[in-house]
């Protein structure tokens, strides 16, 4: 099939929302509460998606010994080491591909600990660095049930957060505004949603490796009319294939969950390598992880502090299990692709057996295969290949 129209789409959007930022910006974490900040009046900047915009253009190698030679290790989170490193030697993506001389200056910094504690010293590197105020939020972690007082928690913290935006900002919050942004997350959210279930459909019009690249808009424009309306057009392009029966891959012959972070640099080889074995990666915890089903105008914070408890990444293993065999059953898969990214503590599912519960609760197989999200000294195309393709072969004998 054809690269999507949505894609090419997606350039020019990319190239405004980063062309176009300015004063007053606020940094914030993929999954933290970004609809208070655009709601206070700030333009979002994303660290995160600068992580993997290092990745996938193959400049992290460059840059992560630099943060190493600054006292980072090399076995924690390779965002934060490329994108330190980076900072450290001057240099960005963004020059080659908008001609922006630097990453923003910010004039507050926000991350979210329901990813992991990594964004604490991420973010609060760069606070040191511009001199800037640095806000956490720490909700409490690997949840298997989200009680009262746990979301009670995170809504004190966000009105915090919310005393020191009006602060910097020079006036009050607009409740309405807020609302309209949590409404327009909501809808935006819900319309990905709908984009990512075209997989259900065999053969599936888009893949993981299609997911990766067309989820900017939930991350770094999530509130905003813009990414309604791009998943709008989305979602009625693949609507189409869905009704001519069109595939992302020829003959889809096996379908795979696919479990972890992507491989930022390899995404090109993994998606052929899978497209070549007739195999189609339909679905995954990551690019569910921007789905957020309990946002509600009518009640900002309190559905905000929820939501982003509730995240994948942030509950107990055997929440996630249920959340898992889920999506498997939605998406009818054959198999599971768990990616164990080395750097990647928090998001490697692979490390305390839930590959095996899985296969016990489901019957699915499972398979392991190590990487990382953009160190790609941790991968091997041989081995990644060899591992992977025995596999859809065992998954093909098996049907």
């Amino acid at each position: 099939m054809a690269q999507l129209k949505s894609q090419l789409i997606l350039k020019g959007i990319l190239k405004d929302y980063f062309t176009g930022m300015k004063s007053p910006i606020a940094w914030c974490t993929s999954a933290g509460p970004a609809e208070i900040l655009r709601a206070l009046g700030f333009d979002v900047y994303f660290p995160e998606n600068h992580g993997a915009l290092l990745g996938a253009s193959r400049a992290a190698e460059k840059y992560i010994p630099r943060a190493h030679k600054e006292g980072y290790d090399s076995e924690i989170c390779s965002y934060l080491t490329a994108d330190i490193g980076a900072w450290l030697m001057k240099e960005t993506p963004l020059t080659k591909i908008y001609g922006l001389e630097s990453i923003p200056k910010p004039d507050l910094i926000v991350f979210n600990t329901n990813q992991c504690r990594e964004v604490a010293e991420w973010f609060n590197f760069f606070g040191r660095e511009y001199d800037c105020p640095v806000f956490g939020i720490f909700p409490p972690r690997h949840l298997e049930e989200i009680a009262k007082a746990d979301v009670d928690n995170v809504v004190v913290q966000l009105k915090r957060l919310i005393t020191v935006g009006e602060e910097i900002i020079g006036k009050p919050l607009d409740p309405e505004k807020l609302s309209e942004t949590v409404r327009l997350s909501f809808e935006g959210s819900q319309l990905w949603k709908e984009v990512l279930s075209t997989a259900t459909h065999s053969p599936a019009p888009l893949t993981f490796f299609d997911g990766c690249i067309l989820m900017a808009p939930i991350v770094v424009l999530r509130g905003t009319q813009i990414c309604v309306d791009f998943y709008r057009e989305t979602l009625a392009e693949l609507n189409d294939f869905v009704a001519k029966n069109e595939g992302a891959v020829s003959n889809e012959q096996v379908r795979i969950y696919w479990d972890g972070m992507p491989v930022w640099g390899r995404l090109r080889f993994l998606s052929q390598l899978f497209a070549e074995n007739q195999t189609s990666v339909v679905a995954s915890t990551y690019c569910n992880s921007w789905v957020f089903d309990d946002f509600d105008p009518q009640k900002p914070l309190e559905s905000m502090a929820f939501a982003y408890t509730n995240i994948f990444i942030n509950r107990g293993e055997n929440a996630k299990l249920e959340m898992m065999k889920n999506i498997m059953e939605t998406f009818k898969v054959d198999g599971a692709v768990f990616h164990n990214s080395k750097t990647c503590f928090n998001n490697a599912n692979s490390r305390f057996g839930l590959p095996k519960r899985v296969n016990e609760a489901t019957g699915i197989d499972t398979v392991s295969f190590d990487g990382d999200l953009v160190d790609l000294r941790f991968f091997s195309d041989g081995q990644t290949r060899t591992k992977l393709e025995t596999f859809i072969e065992q998954l093909k004998f098996k049907k």
